[in-house]
This record gives structure tokens, C-alpha cells and sequence, in this order.
């Protein structure tokens, strides 16, 4: 019924907001008079926000046709180089790039984003690097014969995407898939497996909540996991593919979002009226393409999330040395070759000061010259993997990390012995 509910109301706001663009350019027409004078131009403007704040949004596209490297403008071309039922892996690479450009694999969060969130990741990573992303799948858009897809399952995907790019790549995980992309580490390095990332760089990563605990902690931990199940859980409708899975729709991560700084979101829609009004088109063009980002949700599967929440955010499986991977009990200490860098924002409210910190605490067979920490001062969540402050302070972090640990160990000294 949730989902249901949820569709008749996108249904009548999707008309409400034609309806509301049709106003506004009626309004903004230059052969009519009433744009320029009275409460024309506010009317116009109040109409452009409503319609803005209520169209419907499909999946967007990366759609990063150029870099500038050293005031020359290259091509990139962007490719799907493996598909799975639940995400492809894509390719991003510039022209120019020198043949020993070091490859990175980027974990993509899996809450209720797709993977364009990280564009400027992207963008700015494959200045110097050949890009690889997971894109991970809208869940009402799988079909229930493909099967389940779980924490687990993102593990698997992720040392198969590593061993389909081959040795010695660099993985780049972003939030939430930091407790997956550390475990795919530690997987790997148990077995000795010779596509195990040369390093691992997790921004503002759940790697321990029990750190700095933010308000996204705090909801997970007042409520037990049945509550999760029964209020949160929906079922896909007939009109999808994926008809009759159980998701934890995007929707309502959106709206959970939308609420922890609800009075921001109402400036910044105030601040877009205002610059329409004034005519400031360029200004107001800029929080739009945030918010068509910001607002293009997909649905994760139920048993994705709720193990996330109970493992991540509940338990603490992995800093207890609890957390199990194929009947199997994850040991942070089989990492011993993957060079870790951790890198928290100072003001970051999705996740606290220390908690991805703790990650380089978790790997005690790991030498502390293959470890290291950054706090990007004046950096909130959306700032660490977005924006100036990511290209200009964060990005030049990793890129020298990737360069100081080009290889794990053993290849290192194969490469010796060959020599």
C-alpha cells in the first residue's frame, strides 16, 4: 500500500507540476506584459520552484564528454565494460593518458542514489586515472528471477569487478560501501587473491558508529530491526520489472534525508526564488542541477538494507570481529599488503569524526606506513567527494597515496626478482 500511495501521489504532482511550468513560462513570455510588472515575475518564479520541486526524475546520466589537465582539454570516453543483474561495471578514460595510469576502481554507495552522485568523483579522478564505477542497479527495475542481493552479494560483486580490472588496482569507496569495499579487502588478502586493490581510500565511511554518533546513527539504533522490517519495507508494484520484490524504497531515503536539514533545503528553494525573481538565471540554474541530482532516487533491496542496519549501524559487526561473509568470519587482519587511507570531514553529519578513522585500527598486521589519515577541515559530508574542496584539497591526497603504493607487496617484489 505504501508504494501504491506513493505512485498515485507522483502521478498527480507530475501534472500539477506541468501544469505549474506551463504558468511560469506563460508568465515569463517576453510579448506579455504581466511578467514584468506587479506580482508577475513572483508568481512566475513561486510556479518555476513548484514545478521544479515536483517533476518526476529518471536515472541521469554522467555525461563527462571532456577533462582539463594543464589548460588542454581531453576527451573522455565512458563505456560498460561488464553488466551484472544488479550493476554494471563502467569505464571512464581521457585521451592522453600515459600507459602506466594507475586504475580505480570507485564503490558507489548503494542508499538510494545512483552512482551519478559521485560525477565530480569521477571527473576529477580521471584527470590522472583510468575510472571504473559501480553502477549499481534501481532494485524495482530487477526482475524477482534474478534473485536476492545482500551484503554479501555486494562483496562478491566487488571482488569481481577487481578481478575483471586485474592486479594491482585501487578501490575508492565512498560512505556506505566502506564496510563492504574493507571486508572485500580482507576477503581477498585471506586468499592470497593477486586482484587484492593495492590500496583502499575510504571517505566518510560506517566503518564503527560507535564513533562520534550522528542523528543518521541515532535512528538506526532507537529502533529494533522488526520495526525496520514492518515500517520502512515495501513491496514493488505491478508497473515495474522487478513486480513483487521487497525494497526499501528511495522515496523514503530521500525523504529521511530531506528531513535532517529540512530548514536548509527550504533556504536554498527560497534562495532559487529569489534569484529567479531578480532574474539571476545562472544562480538559480545551479541549485536546480543539485536537486535534479539530489532528488533522482532509486529503490535498494530489503535484504540489502536491513542487513546494513543491523550489521553497520546495529551490531558493529565489523569492529567486534563479528562480521561473516559467506558462512565464513571476516579477519581484518588477513590485510596486510593493501595500503589504507581514511579520510573524514570536519563537518560531516552523516558520518562522525573517527568512524572511518577506526578502519586503520581494524588491520593490526598492517605496517603503519601502508596507514594513514585525513581531516578535511571545513568539509561537510557532500563536500569530501564533490566540489572545490575535494579537487583541489582531498583529490591531490589520494592521487599521491595511489603513487607512493602502486603494488601490493608481492608483486612488488616478483617485479624485482624479474628484473
Amino acid at each position: 500500500m505504501l508504494y501504491n500511495a506513493y505512485e498515485l501521489q507522483r502521478t498527480m504532482l507530475s501534472g500539477a507540476a506541468a501544469w505549474a511550468s506551463v504558468g511560469a513560462e506563460l508568465l515569463t513570455n517576453p510579448s506579455l506584459p504581466m511578467g514584468y510588472m506587479g506580482f508577475g515575475p513572483y508568481m512566475a518564479s513561486a510556479l518555476d520552484v513548484f514545478a521544479h520541486a515536483t517533476a518526476p526524475r529518471g536515472k541521469p546520466t554522467f555525461d563527462i564528454e571532456s577533462v582539463e589537465v594543464d589548460g588542454t582539454l581531453h576527451a573522455v570516453t565512458e563505456s560498460i565494460v561488464l553488466h551484472r543483474p544488479f550493476g554494471n561495471l563502467l569505464r571512464f578514460e581521457r585521451a592522453g593518458l600515459p600507459k602506466d595510469a594507475p586504475r580505480l576502481l570507485i564503490a558507489a554507495p548503494m542508499s538510494g542514489h545512483y552512482a551519478t552522485l559521485l560525477r565530480g568523483t569521477v571527473a576529477r579522478m580521471v584527470e590522472s586515472s583510468v575510472v571504473y564505477i559501480t553502477d549499481w542497479a534501481d532494485a524495482k527495475m530487477v526482475p524477482e528471477s534474478e534473485g536476492r542481493f545482500d551484503l554479501d552479494d555486494y562483496i562478491d560483486y566487488l571482488i569481481g569487478f577487481l578481478e575483471f580490472i586485474g592486479p594491482n588496482t585501487h578501490m575508492l569507496a565512498v560512505c556506505q560501501p566502506s564496510v563492504p569495499a574493507f571486508a572485500a579487502a580482507a576477503v581477498m588478502g585471506k586468499h592470497k587473491n593477486p586482484c587484492r586493490p593495492a590500496t583502499l581510500t575510504m571517505m566518510g565511511g560506517p566503518i564503527d558508529t560507535r564513533e562520534a554518533p550522528t542523528s543518521v546513527n541515532d535512528v538506526a539504533m532507537n529502533q529494533p530491526l522488526s520495526w525496520f522490517k514492518h515500517n520502512v519495507i515495501a513491496t514493488v508494484p505491478l508497473s515495474y520489472p522487478g513486480a513483487g520484490r521487497e525494497v526499501y524504497p528511495g522515496f523514503l531515503q530521500l525523504a529521511g534525508f530531506m528531513a535532517m536539514n529540512l530548514g536548509n533545503h527550504m533556504m536554498s528553494h527560497y534562495g532559487m526564488f529569489k534569484h529567479l525573481v531578480e532574474g539571476d538565471g545562472e544562480s538559480a540554474g545551479a541549485t536546480k542541477a543539485f536537486y535534479d541530482e539530489y532528488r533522482s532516487v532509486c529503490d535498494m533491496t530489503a535484504d540489502f538494507y536491513l542487513q546494513t542496519v543491523e550489521h553497520v549501524f546495529q551490531k558493529h559487526s565489523l569492529p567486534k570481529g563479528e562480521f561473516v561473509h559467506r558462512g565464513e568470519v571476516i579477519d581484518p587482519g588477513a590485510i596486510r599488503d593493501t595500503a589504507l587511507l581514511a579520510v573524514e570531514g570536519e563537518k560531516d553529519d552523516i558520518s562522525g569524526i573517527g568512524q572511518t578513522r577506526a578502519a586503520l585500527h581494524l588491520a593490526p598486521n598492517l605496517p603503519e606506513a601502508k596507514k594513514r589519515y585525513y581531516l578535511a577541515e571545513k568539509v561537510g559530508h557532500y563536500g569530501i567527494f564533490n566540489g572545490s574542496k575535494w579537487r583541489g584539497r582531498i583529490a591531490p591526497v589520494l592521487e599521491d597515496w595511489m603513487r607512493t603504493h602502486p603494488a601490493v607487496e608481492t608483486d612488488k617484489k616478483a617485479s624485482k626478482a624479474k628484473a
